[in-house]
């Protein structure tokens, strides 16, 4: 078992556990750590002789740690590419998000949401579940080509409303306050859930990794790879769903208030308060469910569970 799902097992079991741990990983500051930098420190995790089974004290050790969450595939044991680590996330995603949140035209909209939903695909793509396949060339192809079909359908759903708006010229206050303020938010949470269902749906057909307890693989399993891809696709849903929705009404609290008395100051005061929904949700969406994933027995197939006595399996959820 990778020293990352390791530590997952042994220190992010209950979601505060795993919050912290990703408050941690998700430091934009680590991404500036060099590829020489990673490496030295996976050697060091790697040599070490501690067993994760009592909390990390050392601080060396620990910010090791992080830095191979936040750098380092736990199934290929690769370096992932700097724009799409995890600490990458936020910093790329935010102008996107408020882009999108601000556009009145459906093109426009179309166009935003085609480039955050592009990028959010790649992320998932880059950070699910890296089990090896028999035919890997041509399976990256076809998840290319899931993800750009993904990409495409989502980001015309997210423009739909204001399409049918501007088109049918409804001016009405209540159909405006459903298409601008209330749509947006469920749309692209179920845009995102799907994008993240449709990349990662090889792992449907192929199954992923399991291992014991003692990180030894005892199989590939296709419910293991049904749930990574479920869990990893309502975190993103819940995601999204809630940086869209939670401004909105926090910003309508403050404009009934009054709160901000010079109008100009709305705009600046709607891109802090994104900004803010948006850093706190990403740890809690990605500690949601645990990163090493669990799954019982009884939920395996037969001819897994034929070569094991095992009781309880693990896998890589994936991001």
């Amino acid at each position: 078992m990778d020293a990352n799902l390791r530590l997952w097992r042994a220190e992010g079991q209950s979601f505060f556990q795993r919050f912290l741990l990703w408050a941690d990983a998700l430091d934009p500051l680590l991404l500036l750590e060099s590829s020489n930098e990673i490496k030295r420190n996976r050697l060091l995790i790697q040599s070490s002789e501690k067993t994760l089974s009592e909390p990390i004290q050392n601080n060396q050790t620990k910010q090791a740690f992080l830095l191979s969450l936040s750098s380092v595939h736990p199934d290929t044991d690769k370096i992932i590419p700097v724009l799409f680590r995890p600490p990458a996330f936020m910093p790329i995603t935010l102008p996107l998000v408020i882009v999108s949140s601000v556009q009145r035209q459906a093109k426009h909209s179309f166009f935003a949401q085609f480039v955050f939903h592009t990028y959010t695909a790649a992320f998932t793509l880059v950070n699910g579940n890296g089990t090896p396949k028999a035919e890997e060339y041509s399976l990256w192809q076809k998840q290319i080509f899931l993800g750009l079909g993904a990409v495409s359908y989502s980001a015309c759903v997210g423009a739909l409303p204001l399409t049918f708006v501007n088109r049918y010229v409804l001016k009405s206050s209540l159909m405006q306050l459903v298409v601008r303020k209330l749509l947006p938010a469920p749309l692209l949470g179920l845009t995102s859930a799907f994008t993240v269902a449709v990349v990662r749906s090889p792992e449907f057909d192929n199954g992923i990794e399991v291992m014991d307890r003692n990180g030894k693989v005892i199989g590939v399993s296709k419910k293991a790879g049904e749930k990574a891809v479920m869990e990893t696709a309502l975190s993103r849903a819940v995601l999204f769903g809630t940086t869209f929705f939670l401004p909105e009404v926090l910003m309508y609290c403050v404009q009934r208030a009054r709160l901000v008395k010079n109008p100009r100051a709305l705009g600046p005061v709607r891109m802090f308060v994104i900004m803010s929904v948006l850093a706190g949700m990403l740890p809690v969406s990605f500690s949601m469910f645990p990163q090493c994933g669990e799954i019982k027995r009884a939920d395996l197939e037969p001819e897994i569970l034929s070569s094991t006595e095992e009781t309880e399996f693990f896998y890589n959820r994936g991001i």
